[in-house]
């Protein structure tokens, strides 16, 4: 059996052509959909299945994360058959679902973390955040590109912070008034059919401070959760491993109801540390979607690893019969 890293993705995973990713008749959803009815909330499946994709409905942070949350965490399971899973790492979001699939939370913490952070971001959604990209065309470091970043950040008056760091991708977020400058400060860079910087949609200000309000409130709500020693070696997203055989659970609970809240996410971390201390066979990537696959791949090529240091290395490898990236959507 293939040795793998596993790493869950993030808010933007959810889309139009993410509809009908969940099982209706898994045991897993089933709960879910009897836990989300205790709180009043509608159906997963009904939203799952609908024809049109509704942006306010299925984007709306109570309805978006336990979706990919439920979605991720059902593409892990299938993949624990096919792989030997050496460590488990996500992207945001993916945090709490890497908490569920190694163990160190049963399912139903895990969803309630889920749920109660989805809404309590509804209720105190502050400002938002924008993606800018820090790499060249053939996915290397852009030192200009990331100058500006930090020009733009300390000329913020405070009002913006890093957010999420991709590799060559830069998450950064702030309240309107940061998010307005960090707009207007950045050279507007265009790439293939994208055009950077560009604001996600039904994003808040997650990863910095302006969410201390929402991790007090799920904290208070969700006073019990169970924190435990992994089954599977967690990476965080500070690049900081928790193993089945050395890890505080206070350490975990505090990084993940307090730190990770309000300081920036370190994803492209959390991969070099799973490549570098592991040496994996392959990366797998569970849905919906397939929204990693480029993320990780500039961060693979970033690395060299594996003789891959461009764009079209990464893109020639996936074509392979057995690429080193595997994602279990199309």
């Amino acid at each position: 059996m293939k040795r793998a890293a596993l790493f869950c993705p993030g808010r933007g995973a959810y889309t139009k052509k993410a509809l009908r990713s969940l099982d209706a008749d898994h045991p897993l959803v089933q709960h879910a959909e009897q836990l989300r009815a205790e709180r009043g909330l509608p159906s997963l499946v009904e939203l799952d299945s609908m024809k049109t994709f509704d942006e306010t409905l299925h984007l709306a942070p109570h309805n978006v994360s336990p979706l990919i949350h439920m979605t991720a965490l059902i593409d892990a399971e299938r993949a624990r058959r096919s792989y030997e899973i050496v460590c488990v790492a996500g992207n945001s979001l993916g945090w709490y679902t890497a908490l569920a699939v190694s163990g160190a939370l049963s399912f139903e913490d895990g969803f309630n973390l889920v749920q109660e952070i989805g809404l309590q971001q509804k209720e105190h959604e502050h400002g938002g955040q924008i993606v800018y990209q820090v790499a060249d065309e053939d996915w290397q470091r852009d030192p200009e590109a990331e100058a500006a970043v930090e020009r733009a950040l300390q000329t913020s008056d405070g009002e913006a912070f890093d957010s999420i760091d991709l590799g060559g991708l830069r998450v950064l977020a702030g309240s309107e008034k940061g998010i307005a400058h960090l707009m207007e400060s950045l050279p507007r860079i265009e790439a293939g059919a994208e055009f950077f910087p560009y604001r996600l949609k039904k994003h808040g200000a997650y990863h910095t401070p302006l969410l201390q309000e929402v991790a007090q409130r799920v904290r208070q709500n969700l006073p019990s959760l169970e924190f435990r020693a992994p089954e599977l070696t967690l990476i965080d997203g500070r690049g900081a491993r928790f193993t089945p055989w050395s890890t505080d659970p206070e350490e975990l609970r505090t990084y993940t109801m307090e730190t990770q809240f309000v300081t920036p996410f370190r994803f492209a971390e959390s991969v070099r540390v799973a490549l570098r201390e592991y040496a994996p066979d392959h990366v797998v990537l569970p849905g919906p979607g397939k929204t990693l696959v480029n993320m990780v791949g500039r961060i693979v090529a970033m690395e060299g690893w594996r003789s891959i240091t461009s764009r079209q290395d990464f893109e020639n490898d996936l074509r392979a019969d057995e690429p080193f990236v595997v994602s279990l959507r199309r």
